[in-house]
């Protein structure tokens, strides 16, 4: 199987290149909380349909969002060839609801599934450009008009950020698939 190879672009934030996917997701928390990622992906939502510029004073902030986010949504691709290999450490018997965020129980469970169904529902490709569109549309003073989804992008990447904290929580294992020869 030929092993897939994409940068994810991390020296312009994390300020070296990383090629592990779960490395990427450690140090995307580091560089900030999933809850900042998310306020910030729902202030950019806002302005893209307001003919205001996000974030006025430090427009700078909307870029490093931009290029950390980037790296991660690359990250989050890469995590979906590593599903059948790797696993979440146990989950708890009993969580608060709270702590799934916008995940359900079954993705909740395995965080895999909502990487695996993103990328079923939108490439690569189209979640890079939703993230550059948005970003683009949020920084211009003009209102524009859309033909395409923003919608789903927007939730599936929100979903992705929840999942992500998931595994940084809890922790992923790999799976031992080698079969133990039975001597007699």
């Amino acid at each position: 199987m030929k092993k897939i190879k994409i940068s994810m672009e991390t020296n312009f934030w994390a300020t070296y290149e990383i090629e592990d996917p779960f490395e990427l997701i450690n140090a995307f928390f580091n560089y900030c909380t999933v809850d900042s990622y998310k306020n910030t992906l729902n202030e950019i939502m806002l302005f893209v349909y307001k003919a205001e510029v996000c974030n006025k004073e430090r427009p700078g902030d909307v870029f490093d969002f931009h290029t950390a986010v980037r790296s991660f949504i690359r990250g989050a691709y890469l995590l979906t060839f590593k599903a059948k290999r790797w696993k979440i450490k146990d989950v708890p018997e009993e969580w608060q609801i709270i702590s799934q965020a916008s995940l359900n129980k079954e993705e909740y469970e395995d965080p895999f599934l909502v990487f695996e169904k993103a990328f079923k529902c939108k490439t690569l490709e189209e979640y890079e450009f939703f993230l550059n569109e948005i970003v683009h549309v949020s920084l211009s003073p003009y209102k524009e008009e859309f033909d395409y989804d923003l919608i789903t992008p927007h939730i599936y990447l929100v979903k992705m950020l929840d999942a992500a904290q998931v595994m940084s929580d809890r922790g992923v294992k790999k799976i031992n698939n080698k079969k133990i020869d039975n001597p007699e």
